[in-house]
C-alpha cells in the first residue's frame, strides 16, 4: 500500500540509488549536511533523488527528479575537511508530491511505492524469463559481474526487486538509470530492460574483437619496456646511472636504528622496491621512510651539568625570575646525581610581557640543548598534535615529531606556546591529545597517527606558557608543575632596562652606550607616565622610540653625545600617556580605597557608597560583575544583621536608598577580593565616620563578616605603594604571600592582616562605631 511520509531530501550529483541497493558517497555541500544531520534525528530515513544535471552545484527543487528513492543510513563517517562519507541502502520508490521546506535543506512530501504486493500472468513470467536468459548471456561476455550477484540475483522472487538488481549491474549511463527508476510500471521496467542487455550484449562482443585486435600491439609495447629496463639494468652494472633506492636502502642500514624501527623501515623498503616508480602511492612511502631516517632515535646531547655556568647563564640573560631559576637548576642537581633522568614538564603562568618564552630559550643555553618552540595559540585539530593517518592524501606527521625532526636529537627544550588559548571542535580537541604528551608516565610510547610506532619523549624538557590556568583543561594541568610569574616591580624594570632592553635597542639603532644615555630618574618617568603593563614588552618599544628619535639628532646635529633629560623625554614621546591614582588630601566618608588585580598588575580602585532618602533600594553602578554585585549584597546583608554592633537602628535600612559606585564605569570590573572594601564604604556612609585616606584594603567577606584570602597580592601592594599609600589591610591568611613582595617595597608598606570585618574597620575608620543600647531600642519601638 503506498503511502505518504515527510523526510529530509538530498540531491545527489551524477548519482542514482535504486531499492535494494546500497551506495556509499561523500556529501559535501551545505543543504546536503543539514539534510542527513536531520534525517539521523528522526529514524535515519531520507528521500534521495538525483539532479537533472550534475553541473547545477546550488540546485532549487525544480533542478531534482521528481522520483528518488527512499533511503536507510546505515554507516555515517564525519571526514577530518569537515564533509561527511555515508553508506546507505534503498528501500522503495518515492515520488516527490512537493517541497515544505527548501533552506537551510530540502524537506519534501513524498509518496513510496510498495511493490511487496504483486500479481503474476504469462506475460510477467515471459518477461522475467527472457531477462534472465539475456542476463546469463551478459555474464558470458563481461568478467565485471561475479558468480555470487548472479547467484543472489536467480533467488529473487519479486518482479521489481529483480528488474532493480540487475539494471544496477548493467546500466551504465546516468540517464537511463534515472529513466528505469522513474518506470513505475514493472512489466515496462522488464521490457526496457530486456532491450538493454540486447544492446549491451552486442556492444561487448564488438568490444572483444576490437581488444583482439590491439593486442598484439600492446604485447609489442611491453617488449619494449622490457628491453628498456634491461638496458637500465646494464648500465648500472656499468656504473652509469646511481640507483636511488639502493643507496636508500644503504641509509636505512647505517641510520643506526632500534630493531623495530629498522624492521619497519626495511619492510616498506621492499614494497617501495617492487613498485614502479610512477606509482601514486610511491612518494607517500618514500616520505615515510624519511622520516623514519630524520627523526632522532637515540641522538642525544649532554646537559651542562656546571651549576655555577648554568646559573651565570640564566642570571646574565634574564634579571629577577628566581623561582624559574631555581627550579632549572634543582633538576640540574639531580640530573648530575641520577643520570637516567626524566625531564620535567614546567607551565609558566604570568602576564604577558613577563619573559615566559624568553626564559625557555635561555633554558635551553644554560643546559647546552637544542631549542624547539611549538605555538598552540588558535590549535583546534587534534592531527596538528597526532598527524594524519597515512591512508588520507597528503598526510603529515604532527607537530610534535615535526619538532623532534628539527631538534635532531630526543633531548631537546620543547616550548609549548600559549597552552592555555588551545580551542576544540568537530576535528578533536587538541588538549586531550596534550594528555599522552605532557604525561611523563606515558609519553616514553607516544604515538603518532603517521609514524604508527611509539616514540620515546621521555628525555625532553617540556616547558608550557599561559597566562592563566583558568582556560587549561584540569586534567591537562594536573600533568604539569605550575610555576607562576608575578609582575615586574618598578625597581626591577629598572634594571631589565638598564642591563638588556637599552643596550639590545641601542645596539639595533646603530648606536653606542656613549652617544645616549639615559639617567635612571628618566626611566623611571619612562617607565611610571608611559607604560603601564606587567611586562617590558611596551617598555622596549617606547626605548626604541627614543633611540629612533636620538638616531635622527645625531644624523642631523652631528656626533655630540645625547643625555635624556624629563624635558627631552616629553619632547621624543610626547605628554604623559599615563597618571597612576594618588591617595585624597583629606578622609572621607564613603570613600575607600581598594587594590584590584588587572592582566597588566596592580590597580587602585576607590570605592564611594553614598545614602539618600529612599526606600530601601540599592544601585550597584560603574559596570559590576555578577560576583562583584554579590559581594555588595553579603555587605548589606551582615551590616544589617549586626546592626547593634555598629551602631545603627535595626530599621536603618528602610527609610534610605544606598547607591554604591566604582568610578571608571567604562571598564569592566569583577571578582570578590573587593568585599571588605565595599563592606567599609557602608559602613562609613551609614555611620558617618570617614575612612583614613591613607589606607587601603583587599579581601573577600561573608555573612559572617569573615576575611577570606584572595589572588594577585603582590601586584595589588606594587599598586598600593605607587599612589602613596602607606598601610594595607590583607587578609590573614594571604600574610604567607607578603615572603614574595621585595624587601624594598615591604619595609615602606605597614601591612595589618584582618581575620574578621571587625578588625578592618578598627584600623580603616578614624573611630570605631559605637554599639547601640538594645534596651533603648526596646523602649523606643514599644
Amino acid at each position: 500500500m503506498n503511502v505518504l511520509k515527510t523526510l529530509p531530501l538530498v540531491a545527489l550529483r551524477g548519482l542514482t540509488l535504486f531499492p535494494h541497493m546500497a551506495l556509499h558517497f561523500d556529501i559535501r555541500r551545505a543543504k546536503s549536511l543539514s539534510a542527513v544531520e536531520k534525517a539521523m534525528f528522526a529514524g535515519q530515513d531520507v528521500f534521495l533523488c538525483s539532479q537533472k544535471s550534475a553541473d547545477v552545484k546550488d540546485p532549487s527543487a525544480d533542478d531534482i527528479c521528481l522520483v528518488g528513492t527512499l533511503a536507510k543510513i546505515k554507516q555515517l563517517l564525519k571526514l577530518p575537511d569537515g564533509n561527511m562519507r555515508v553508506l546507505v541502502e534503498g528501500r522503495s520508490r518515492v515520488v516527490i508530491q512537493n517541497y515544505l521546506q527548501t533552506d537551510p535543506y530540502f524537506e519534501a512530501e513524498g509518496l513510496v511505492i510498495d511493490e511487496t504486493e504483486y500479481e503474476t500472468d504469462s506475460e510477467l513470467t515471459a518477461l522475467i524469463r527472457l531477462v534472465s536468459e539475456e542476463f546469463d548471456n551478459y555474464i558470458k561476455v563481461t568478467d565485471k559481474i561475479s558468480p555470487d550477484v548472479h547467484n543472489d540475483i536467480a533467488s529473487i522472487l519479486n518482479p521489481g526487486h529483480f528488474a532493480d538488481v540487475i539494471a544496477a549491474n548493467v546500466i551504465k549511463n546516468q540517464k537511463e538509470k534515472q529513466a528505469h527508476l522513474e518506470r513505475l510500471d514493472v512489466k515496462q521496467r522488464l521490457e526496457s530492460l530486456y532491450t538493454i542487455l540486447l544492446r549491451e550484449i552486442d556492444i561487448l562482443t564488438v568490444e572483444q574483437k576490437i581488444t583482439s585486435r590491439v593486442r598484439t600491439q600492446i604485447d609489442k609495447s611491453q617488449k619494449e619496456y622490457y628491453l628498456r629496463e634491461q638496458i637500465k639494468a646494464i648500465s648500472k652494472e656499468l656504473g652509469e646511472d646511481e640507483d636511488e633506492i639502493h643507496a636508500l636502502r644503504e641509509r636505512i642500514d647505517a641510520a643506526g636504528l632500534p630493531e623495530a624501527v629498522h624492521e619497519k623501515a626495511v619492510k616498506e623498503y621492499t614494497r617501495l622496491s617492487r613498485m614502479p616508480a610512477a606509482a601514486p602511492e610511491a612518494p607517500m612511502i618514500r616520505a615515510y621512510i624519511d622520516l623514519l631516517l630524520e627523526l632522532p632515535w637515540t641522538v642525544k646531547t649532554v646537559d651542562n651539568t656546571d651549576l655555577q655556568k648554568s646559573e651565570a647563564i640564566l642570571n646574565d640573560e634574564h634579571y629577577g625570575l628566581e623561582k624559574v631559576k631555581d627550579r632549572i637548576l634543582e633538576y640540574l642537581a639531580v640530573c648530575h646525581l641520577k643520570k637516567n633522568m626524566k625531564g620535567p614538564i614546567l607551565c609558566f603562568v604570568g602576564p604577558p610581557g613577563v619573559g615566559k618564552t624568553s626564559i625557555a630559550t635561555s633554558i635551553a643555553h644554560a643546559l647546552g640543548r637544542k631549542f624547539v618552540r611549538m605555538s598552540l595559540g588558535g590549535v583546534h585539530d587534534e592531527a596538528e598534535i597526532r598527524g594524519h593517518r597515512r591512508t588520507y592524501i597528503g598526510a603529515i606527521p604532527g607537530r610534535i615529531l615535526a619538532g623532534m625532526k628539527t631538534a635532531g636529537t630526543v633531548n631537546p627544550v620543547f616550548l609549548l606556546d600559549e597552552i592555555d588559548k588551545m580551542g576544540n571542535d568537530f576535528r578533536g580537541d587538541p588538549a586531550s591529545a596534550m594528555l599522552e604528551v605532557l604525561d611523563s608516565n606515558q609519553n616514553n610510547t607516544f604515538r603518532d597517527h603517521y609514524l604508527e610506532m611509539p616514540y620515546d619523549l621521555s628525555n625532553v624538557l617540556f616547558i608550557a606558557t599561559a597566562n592563566t590556568t583558568e582556560t587549561i583543561p584540569r586534567p591537562l594541568m594536573d600533568r604539569m608543575e605550575i610555576i607562576t610569574l608575578s609582575s615586574y616591580t618598578e625597581e626591577e624594570k629598572l634594571m631589565i632596562a638598564k642591563r638588556h632592553l637599552l643596550p639590545k635597542q641601542l645596539a639595533e639603532h646603530g648606536l653606542n652606550a656613549d652617544q645616549l644615555k639615559i639617567p635612571a630618574d628618566v626611566m623611571r618617568s619612562l617607565i611610571n607616565h608611559y607604560t603601564r603593563e606587567a611586562g617590558v614588552r611596551s617598555l622596549e618599544r617606547q626605548i626604541g622610540a627614543v633611540c629612533r628619535k636620538a638616531a635622527r639628532k645625531l644624523t642631523e646635529n652631528g656626533d655630540a653625545p645625547i643625555r635624556m633629560t624629563q624635558t627631552m623625554l616629553t619632547d621624543y614621546l610626547g605628554p604623559h600617556q599615563y597618571e597612576h591614582d594618588h591617595i585624597g588630601k583629606s578622609d572621607q566618608i564613603g570613600v575607600v580605597t581598594g587594590l584590584a588585580w588587572t592582566s597588566v598588575g596592580g590597580e587602585t580602585l576607590n570605592v564611594e557608597v553614598v545614602t539618600m532618602p529612599g526606600s530601601g533600594e540599592v544601585n550597584l553602578t560603574g559596570q559590576l560583575g555578577d560576583v562583584m554585585k554579590e559581594s555588595a549584597r553579603a555587605a548589606l546583608s551582615f551590616i544589617r544583621a549586626n546592626s547593634d554592633n555598629l551602631g545603627l537602628d535595626k530599621d536603618f535600612y528602610k527609610n534610605i536608598d544606598v547607591h554604591i559606585h566604582v568610578p571608571e564605569g567604562a571598564v569592566p570590573k569583577d571578582g570578590p577580593s573587593a568585599g571588605i572594601t565595599i563592606a567599609t564604604a557602608m559602613v562609613s556612609a551609614f555611620t558617618g565616620i570617614p575612612v583614613r585616606k591613607d589606607v587601603a584594603m583587599t579581601g573577600e567577606i561573608t555573612l559572617t563578616g569573615s576575611v577570606l584570602p584572595i589572588g594577585g597580592l603582590k601586584e595589588k601592594v606594587l599598586a598600593a605603594k605607587r599612589c602613596g599609600v602607606n598601610r594595607v589591610i590583607i587578609p590573614s591568611d594571604n600574610k604567607r604571600d607578603l615572603a614574595d613582595i621585595p624587601e624594598n617595597i615591604r619595609s615602606k608598606i605597614e601591612f595589618i592582616t584582618a581575620s574578621d570585618i571587625h578588625t578592618v574597620l578598627h584600623h580603616a575608620l578614624v573611630r570605631r562605631p559605637e554599639k547601640k543600647n538594645v534596651s533603648d531600642q526596646k523602649s523606643k519601638s514599644v
